[in-house]
């Protein structure tokens, strides 16, 4: 039997939990993962960008809140057409079809020409590619010269007791939880793993460097627990 690749696997797990992704998404971080989303929002409003390309979007919650910026045009990829389908809905709700458009895509060979984007974004989204380096790669070539790359990601917190405690709760609570409220026994504990493989902090910002971009920083948010990266082209 052939062996699934990640991102099939990626794919068809986001498929099968997004009736619970988003009650799950804000349940588990006790709604924080909102507060991080206004602050990467934030930062990117100093740049008022008129075109933004949110990457592994999801069911648009990003780039729902980025139209508040009010930008030209909004795209949000992602590999999952069922995250995607609960996304356009969401838009048709809050009357933003015109602004933001969802497109089935992958992140590693985006469907855009070079220097299209103003910014680019992804929340929780690039510990999830199958081959990091590309990803980024093909998130550089579509960003014009001179613009953001915004790229929202959890860490590892450094510090006792918020080390210790992040530990104990997602090793634990969030696949119990998680398995319990989506009925998917795998993508709860999926989460955690992936949180824990992922080259955060210093470590992502040399391989964010690789495909040219500069001015890189990390913004640490809830003594840790999650990051905002920051990057130029």
């Amino acid at each position: 039997m052939d062996v699934p690749s990640k991102k099939e696997m990626v794919r068809e797990m986001f498929d099968d939990i997004s009736p619970r992704y988003d009650l799950l998404n804000h349940l588990l971080s006790f709604g924080i993962d909102r507060i991080w989303r206004r602050k990467l929002v934030n930062l990117l409003g100093s740049r008022n960008p008129e075109t933004v390309l949110d990457v592994a979007t999801g069911t648009g919650d990003l780039a729902i809140a980025i139209s508040k910026l009010n930008p030209h045009k909004i795209v949000g990829i992602d590999i999952s057409e069922k995250m995607l389908e609960i996304g356009r809905r969401k838009l048709v709700d809050e009357g933003l079809n015109e602004i933001i458009s969802l497109v089935k895509a992958d992140a590693e060979n985006i469907p855009f020409a070079n220097d299209s984007f103003d910014a680019i974004t992804v929340a929780f989204g690039v510990r999830n590619y199958e081959d990091l380096e590309k990803g980024l790669t093909e998130m550089h070539r579509v960003l014009r010269p001179g613009g953001i790359m915004l790229i929202l990601e959890f860490s590892h917190p450094p510090s006792f007791p918020v080390k210790q405690f992040y530990s104990y709760y997602s090793r634990y609570m969030i696949p119990l939880l998680g398995r319990f409220i989506s009925g998917n026994k795998m993508a709860y504990n999926y989460l955690p793993e992936s949180v824990a493989a992922f080259p955060s902090g210093e470590q992502f910002l040399e391989i964010l460097q690789k495909p040219g971009m500069k001015n890189t920083r990390q913004i640490s948010l809830s003594m840790g627990i999650a990051s905002i990266y920051v990057a130029e082209k």
